[in-house]
């Protein structure tokens, strides 16, 4: 459960994640990352790390109840896309988690891949997400990358942060895509209305999402999906925002589909990248789940 800290600022000119370390009990890194993350708000609006607060500022913090969590290896079976000694690559199944975190404290990616990995996976990601490099929604399945060590994790980090690592997925969209491919440029920030959605606004981040149409069918059209930047939620926030959610987001769009899908039906389907330590470039697939591809061939029945 989340609460919220409000603090009145009564001095001038010190850095906010500066400030708020010596007034909170947390880090400035992950102060910082509560500012990107937009959950510590000046004045009602988003800031920036660098901010230098003003006397009278009004801080709101958005704070998650401590909870402790035993970090544990799990035998939970994950399908092995790649593997050596510097990286894994694994489908990521629909429904799990990626790392622990309050109300999902294991059975989670992390907890799996401790169990392949043993000691072997990179520290920089803190306690609770060894390894983890970038990261899937809950219901969104398919490939991702996990480091093995602090060197990988270092190049991939930097690889993501250059847009250098191509990530393709595919989506069932509900309605008739008319365009047989487009671009999506519009920024994304943290809902206004509601704290936990994310959503397209002036003030965001940007955000650019490419697609292109596989199959139409109907009411669905199946698209292949690009993003050139990794925001939260970006491909469904962009696609529902221009009128195709995705069947089955429940966050995005009513959720309701014929099919009783729960979740969205996203999956990452490829990842294209250098390796970290020897700079060969690797290409990786992740098999459509089952339930996906279920659903794509009754659409195909209905169309002979």
């Amino acid at each position: 459960m989340n609460n919220l800290q409000k603090i009145k600022v009564e001095e001038t000119g010190k850095r906010i994640d500066a400030f708020l370390t010596s007034k909170i009990d947390a880090s400035r890194v992950t102060v910082q990352r509560s500012i990107d993350e937009e959950r510590i708000l000046v004045n009602g609006k988003k800031t920036k790390a660098s901010y230098k607060v003003q006397n009278g500022d009004i801080i709101e913090i958005e704070k998650e109840e401590p909870q402790e969590i035993e970090l544990k290896a799990q035998e939970i079976p994950l399908e092995i896309l790649y593997e050596d000694n510097d990286i894994i690559v694994v489908n990521k199944p629909k429904g799990m988690v990626v790392h622990p975190a309050n109300g999902n404290p294991d059975g989670t990616l992390v907890n799996a891949v401790m169990a392949i990995c043993k000691d072997s996976l990179s520290g920089i990601g803190g306690e609770i997400r060894p390894g983890i490099v970038h990261r899937l929604d809950k219901d969104t399945s398919g490939a991702i990358i996990v480091a093995k060590n602090d060197k990988a994790h270092i190049n991939m980090s930097e690889q993501i942060k250059n847009h250098e690592v191509e990530k393709t997925y595919i989506a069932l969209v509900k309605g008739f895509v008319k365009e047989n491919e487009a671009t999506i440029n519009m920024p994304i920030g943290r809902s206004t209305k509601d704290r936990k959605k994310m959503a397209v606004s002036k003030n965001g981040k940007n955000a650019v999402t490419h697609f292109k149409v596989i199959e139409r069918f109907g009411n669905y059209t199946l698209l292949e999906v690009k993003i050139e930047t990794g925001r939260t939620h970006q491909i469904r926030v962009h696609l529902s925002q221009i009128g195709y959610p995705i069947v089955g987001d429940a966050v995005y769009s009513n959720g309701k589909n014929e099919w009783g899908v729960e979740g969205q039906c996203l999956h990452a389907k490829s990842l294209k990248f250098k390796h970290p330590i020897t700079g060969k470039e690797l290409f990786i697939e992740a098999p459509i789940p089952e339930y996906f591809e279920n659903i794509i061939k009754e659409l195909e029945k209905r169309g002979e």
